[in-house]
């Protein structure tokens, strides 16, 4: 499991290195529409195939990278080795959407490493690694 805090408008890192990937969008902090699509761009131009939001407007995040995976093939149809799978956890505790990453997360045509997307100007990546690692 990997762990990227992003702070307000902080440089995109390049994640690339991690293959293809599912992420658990962990919102903690408000974010504009443009930088919500910015990041959305981002996971899937970077290699995410499962994205799971939670937190702050989690549901708007489906949405976000559905669009994102669409302009990735100018709006022709997308592959199915390549078509990005979302869900959102609005009513579910944080372990839970972890326990769903692990167990129930996965892509028919790929093998997908967990990566935690953290928005929030304060670093929590050992709480969150014990968390996911206890699930």
């Amino acid at each position: 499991m990997e762990y990227v805090q992003l702070s307000g408008l902080c440089e995109l890192p390049d994640i690339s290195c991690f293959g293809k990937f599912k992420s658990i969008v962990v919102v903690e902090e408000e974010v504009s529409e443009l930088r919500q699509n910015q990041i959305s761009k981002w996971l899937v131009d970077s290699g995410c195939l499962y994205m799971m939001a939670w937190g702050v407007e989690a549901s708007s995040w489906d949405t976000s990278v559905d669009l994102a995976n669409i302009a990735q093939f100018e709006n022709a149809e997308i592959p199915d080795e390549s078509l990005v799978l979302t869900t959102w956890h609005d009513d579910e505790l944080l372990f839970e959407v972890f326990e769903f990453s692990k167990f129930s997360a996965f892509h028919r045509y790929h093998e997908l490493n967990p990566i935690i997307v953290h928005l929030s100007s304060i670093n929590k990546e050992s709480e969150f690694r014990s968390v996911y690692n206890a699930t």
